[in-house]
């Protein structure tokens, strides 16, 4: 085998190795025909309640002392800030399996499968019976989601807020690595007690109109490998190495021949 010969294997092999290692444009980049969405109205979703969320539920009225009955022990409301800062330990109820909570006065109320907003109307609704016009402050405090795969940071996220969206997600785990695939995301999600899936594209902009678009409580995010990612743990982490090694063998072999 002369010098020629060998240069050009050395060659093919490197053009092979570098042409399996790139990356499409339409693999990477997010929304890439937004332009041609169509417009479509706000998304109105809203989380449900559902059972093991913990709940914070505090009663307010023109009357302290009538009030009181209706929030747990020990807690007497002065403002709104000092129910920001202390009610969180306070005033918390978990709703059981059934889609329940047990109340102050009132007992047993069920509240799941219904949204925030209506949450607060049944509330208002039975409360107005005993209280002149009441006022409910409502919140959700252990609502989670979990994002793991191909991510800068898999983690489990707690977040203060009822609407976080699937990229507010992914961009709190700092966003999918170059090994991710942007055109396979994977949602689970257990609703009415029975787990479903979805997958994602996210390089197509009209996933932002999906169910999934909205994450709910204790769903979980899976970010699947690209086949560079998937290969190269077939290969190892010393691909550089290997090819300089090669690249030594050849320079060794032409020296030699000379």
């Amino acid at each position: 085998m002369n010098l020629k010969r060998i240069k050009f294997f050395f060659q093919l092999f490197l053009f092979v190795l570098i042409l399996n290692s790139c990356t499409s444009k339409k693999n990477v980049v997010y929304y890439q025909d937004i332009d041609k969405l169509a417009p479509n109205d706000s998304n109105t979703f809203e989380q449900k309640i559902q059972p093991d969320d913990l709940l914070m539920i505090v009663v307010m009225g023109e009357n302290p002392e009538v009030v009181a009955p209706f929030n747990l022990p020990n807690f007497t409301l002065q403002s709104v800030t000092e129910m920001e800062n202390v009610q969180p330990r306070i005033n918390t109820y978990l709703v059981d399996i059934k889609g329940k909570i047990q109340f102050p006065v009132l007992g047993e109320i069920e509240l799941g499968g219904l949204t925030i907003t209506e949450a607060i109307k049944k509330m208002n609704t039975i409360l107005s019976g005993y209280i002149v016009k009441p006022s409910v402050n409502f919140r959700r405090l252990n609502f989670k989601v979990t994002v793991s795969g191909e991510v800068t940071q898999p983690k489990t996220h707690t977040i203060t807020t009822d609407r976080v969206t699937l990229i507010e997600a992914l961009s709190m785990s700092g966003d999918l690595t170059i090994y991710g695939r942007r055109d396979n995301i994977l949602v689970i999600r257990e609703e009415n007690g029975k787990k479903m899936h979805a997958r994602i594209d996210m390089t197509k902009s009209d996933f932002i109109n999906s169910p999934f678009y909205y994450l709910s409580q204790n769903d979980v995010v899976y970010v699947e490998p690209n086949k560079t990612r998937v290969n190269s743990a077939g290969v190892g982490p010393n691909t550089s190495i290997i090819i300089s090694a090669i690249s030594l063998l050849v320079t060794v072999i032409a020296l030699t021949i000379r």
